[in-house]
């Protein structure tokens, strides 16, 4: 159906609904949830087209098999826990997925029973939504800044600050040359490599990109991919380093929970909190009634 057509008929819809709920009607309209798939705006279109792209290289749960560390820690949880990148499979895809049976939200806590209980899921990257609050409610006006994305896997970081924001320029730094090559694919293809780089390195062989950086995200970057001792030499190099006046620190989970698991390891005083954390109103995302518990572990900080 064509515009034209397409307007008509919503238009005789209008015309021929009682008066006394045409109000109701046109209010739905503009407010209900029913109609956001067909609202999307151009930038989320963008991301959505990336993400199927994605998918059809990696495996269901994004990890490849090379990446046995993060394959081990994931099996040694104390509750079952999952990979499922956020980036990749929204709810919707997710529950299509698990409908398939090629996925499952739960595990059964005895071998033939129906007693189950629900799957934990970690994603190594941020959602469509998630991104979109990042650069519109959590980091202020990014004209002329520099974005560096620790870890940056799928790039889904660079491809929503290209989109979301007016950055001067999204540096990735990736160890993983498969993930590399997969972004590198997706800069070339959508056009993006003119604010977009991504460096195949270890993030502590770049001090000079972290200490002029003016953005530096890290989203469940070290403790999946890195011994306890790696983790703690990445957290002094990046204390070390990033110490731009002004500077913003975007952490998933906080530095506190991060931190936490290795306080033992770290000492008390090895690491200092340099930073100043900055509180962030969560409310202004809500997903329907409630705000996302994944929005939630976003954290800001900022160079004093």
């Amino acid at each position: 159906m064509h515009f034209d057509e397409a307007k008509n008929e919503i238009l005789q819809i209008l015309r021929r609904t009682e008066s006394r709920d045409l109000a109701k009607l046109i209010d739905w309209l503009k407010h209900s949830g029913d109609v956001d798939d067909y609202l999307v705006d151009n930038q989320r279109a963008v991301l959505h087209s990336i993400a199927e792209d994605l998918r059809s290289y990696l495996p269901l749960d994004a990890v490849f098999p090379s990446e046995t560390l993060a394959i081990q820690k994931t099996h040694v949880n104390a509750k079952p826990t999952v990979h499922v990148d956020a980036f990749l499979y929204d709810e919707d895809t997710v529950d299509s997925l698990c409908e398939e049976g090629k996925m499952s939200r739960s595990y059964c806590l005895r071998c033939g029973s129906h007693e189950t209980a629900p799957l934990e899921f970690i994603s190594h990257s941020f959602s469509i939504p998630e991104l979109q609050f990042l650069f519109h409610h959590v980091l202020p006006d990014l004209t002329g800044k520099l974005v560096v994305d620790v870890g940056s896997r799928l790039g889904a970081v660079l491809y929503g600050g290209f989109l979301y924001s007016a950055a001067a320029q999204l540096v990735g730094v990736e160890i993983s040359e498969e993930f590399v090559k997969l972004q590198t694919m997706t800069v070339e293809k959508y056009g993006f490599s003119d604010r977009v780089q991504v460096i195949h390195a270890d993030i502590c062989s770049q001090a000079a990109l972290v200490q002029n950086s003016d953005v530096l995200i890290m989203n469940n970057v070290f403790e999946y991919f890195m011994e306890p001792e790696d983790q703690i030499r990445a957290w002094h190099f990046i204390s070390q380093n990033f110490r731009k006046k002004g500077a913003m620190l975007v952490t998933v989970p906080s530095i506190q929970e991060s931190l936490k698991l290795l306080q033992e390891a770290i000492g008390a005083s090895a690491i200092s909190y340099w930073l100043e954390e900055v509180p962030l109103n969560y409310s202004v995302y809500l997903q329907g009634d409630a705000v996302s518990d994944a929005i939630k572990q976003i954290h800001l900080y900022m160079v004093p």
